[in-house]
């Protein structure tokens, strides 16, 4: 049997998989905790035995998020022995993440939007930096490892990846097809790559001398 902690972690979890679920159907700020109840089975007093609030949900939401949105994309350039295939890794497990939470762009989009600071936008805020740094760091490594352009400014090459990722996230939201956004992200990728790799010189045509 399980420990009431482990019941209410249990149930919290349930309740975060609820909310992204739903952000993925409305606006997120449409969800309400009487929303929250019905998802999970459960009475909407007894969301607040598990979350002081509302506000606590979204919190947890974005925690969540965070963990696990950055553990698969740190695995998947793990799994790659060149940084600029770590690179591609990384993109191609971000839309796929996407395409299976598209609660998550919602929720992040919306919040970046309200012109005030809240404890959920400081959420969105964290996790962005930690993914601008993931992006940076395998950006450094391939330069050091002569894979870019000597030129290239690391800083816009990670603005240039992280917009085209959004981009495509931000064409999927509109058009109401997320899933279609995976087969453009290869090519979408092979744009970013060209912009930035090394180019490799091209051999020397010898001169043949006929008799």
């Amino acid at each position: 049997m399980s420990t009431p902690k482990q019941a209410t972690e249990q149930r919290q979890a349930s309740l975060v998989e609820a909310a992204l679920a739903l952000a993925a159907q409305r606006s997120p700020a449409d969800v309400t905790t009487a929303d929250l109840a019905q998802a999970v089975g459960i009475t909407q007093g007894a969301v607040f035995r598990h979350f002081e609030s509302k506000a606590a949900i979204w919190l947890a939401v974005m925690d969540t998020v965070h963990d696990n949105l950055l553990a698969r994309l740190r695995t998947a350039a793990d799994a790659q022995q060149q940084p600029l295939k770590a690179l591609r890794a990384v993109f191609m497990a971000h839309v796929d993440f996407v395409v299976e939470q598209p609660g998550v762009p919602r929720v992040i989009f919306q919040e970046l939007q309200h012109p005030e600071d809240t404890p959920l936008k400081a959420r969105v805020e964290r996790l962005m930096q930690d993914y601008r740094s993931l992006i940076t760091g395998l950006l450094q490594q391939a330069l050091a490892a002569r894979q870019l352009a000597p030129v290239t400014d690391l800083q816009a090459a990670a603005v240039l990846f992280i917009g085209s990722v959004q981009g495509l996230v931000m064409q999927s939201l509109i058009s109401g097809k997320v899933a279609a956004i995976r087969p453009l992200a290869p090519a979408v990728f092979d744009l970013f790559e060209q912009a930035i790799a090394a180019r490799r010189p091209r051999p020397r045509r010898t001169q043949e001398t006929t008799a």
